[in-house]
C-alpha cells in the first residue's frame, strides 16, 4: 500500500496540538511542584520533635500535635475497618450475584450521586443523626461513621469497575473446572481486581486524611491527648481540623504550614504502604 504523507497544513496542526498538550502537562506538573515546594519551604523549618511528641498547653505556652496525629490515625482505622467489608461486599454482590439489572442501575446511580455531595452536608447529617438523634458525644466514633457514609460510594464504584475489567473467560474457566460461585470469586476474580480495590482504598484514605468540614461537626475541636477508647466519644480534632484551628482562630500560620507538611508526608506514606500491600496480595 502506498504511504500517504501529511500535508504541510496538517503537520502544522499536529505540531500545534502536541505543543498545547506538552504545555498543559508541564503547567500541571509545575503547579504541583510549586504548591508542594512552597508548603515544604514554609512548614519544614517549624517541624520539631517537641511539636510531634507533645500536646498543646495554655499553662506551659507550648504547641504539640501528637493528639491530632493519633486522632487522624484513629479515624482512618475505624473508617476503613468498617467501610472495606461493606464496600467490597456490596460491589461483589452488584457485579457477580445481582440479577435485577434495573435495581443495580438504581444503586449505581445513587452511589454516583453520593460521591458528588459536598462533605459539609455529610457533616451536618452526621451531627443530626449520630449526635442529636442517637445521643453520642462528638468524637472519633461519630466522625468515623460519618466518613464511612461519605467514602462508601467511592469504594463501591472503584471496586465495581475493577471487577468488571476481569475477563468473563476467567470466570467461565473456573466454573468449568468445578469451582463454586464464591470460590471462583475469591480465588479468580478478586486477585485480578486487587489493583482497583487498592486504588479505591487509596482514594478513600486520601479523602479521610484531607477531610475537615465533616469532622468539624462530628469529631470536634479537642486538642487533648486521649487513647482510642476515650477518643471514641471525646472531642478529638484531626490534623486537618487542627490546621483550621491554628490558621484561622489562633493565627499560628507557621504551625499550620507545619501541619500541612505532615499531612502530605502522612498521605505519601499511606499511599506507598497501600501500593506495597496491593502488590504483595496480587503476587500471592
Amino acid at each position: 500500500m502506498e504511504s500517504h504523507t501529511l500535508s504541510p497544513r496538517r503537520r502544522l496542526y499536529d505540531k500545534g496540538l502536541r505543543a498545547v498538550l506538552y504545555f498543559c502537562g508541564f503547567l500541571t506538573c509545575a503547579l504541583l511542584v510549586l504548591i508542594i515546594g512552597y508548603i515544604f519551604y514554609r512548614g519544614i523549618p517549624f517541624i520539631s520533635w517537641e511539636l510531634l511528641s507533645t500536646q498543646s498547653s495554655y499553662i506551659n505556652d507550648t504547641i504539640g500535635i501528637l493528639p491530632n496525629i493519633l486522632n487522624t490515625l484513629y479515624v482512618i482505622l475505624l473508617s476503613m475497618v468498617i467501610v472495606l467489608p461493606l464496600g467490597v461486599g456490596a460491589a461483589i454482590y452488584l457485579t457477580e450475584y445481582a440479577t435485577n439489572r434495573r435495581l443495580v442501575a438504581v444503586i449505581e446511580f445513587a452511589t454516583e450521586t453520593l460521591t458528588g455531595i459536598p462533605s459539609i452536608i455529610f457533616g451536618l447529617v452526621g451531627m443530626l443523626f449520630f449526635i442529636q438523634l442517637i445521643g453520642w458525644q462528638t468524637g472519633v466514633l461519630a466522625g468515623g461513621l460519618t466518613l464511612v457514609v461519605m467514602i462508601l460510594p467511592t469504594i463501591v464504584r472503584t471496586t465495581q469497575e475493577s471487577l468488571k475489567t476481569v475477563p468473563d473467560s476467567y470466570r467461565e474457566g473456573a466454573l468449568a473446572m468445578g469451582a463454586g460461585k464464591w470460590h471462583m470469586v475469591r480465588t479468580v476474580v478478586l486477585p485480578n481486581a486487587v489493583d482497583g480495590i487498592v486504588t479505591g482504598c487509596i482514594l478513600a484514605v486520601g479523602r479521610i486524611v484531607g477531610e475537615s468540614a465533616a469532622l468539624l461537626y462530628t469529631a470536634g475541636f479537642g486538642l487533648v491527648l486521649n487513647n482510642f477508647v476515650t477518643a471514641l466519644e471525646s472531642s478529638s480534632a484531626t490534623l486537618t481540623v487542627a490546621l483550621y484551628v491554628y490558621a484561622s482562630e489562633r493565627g499560628e500560620t507557621d504551625i499550620a504550614f507545619a501541619i500541612a507538611t505532615i499531612l502530605m508526608l502522612l498521605t505519601l506514606v499511606i499511599n506507598l504502604s497501600a501500593n506495597l500491600v496491593g502488590r504483595k496480595l496480587k503476587k500471592n
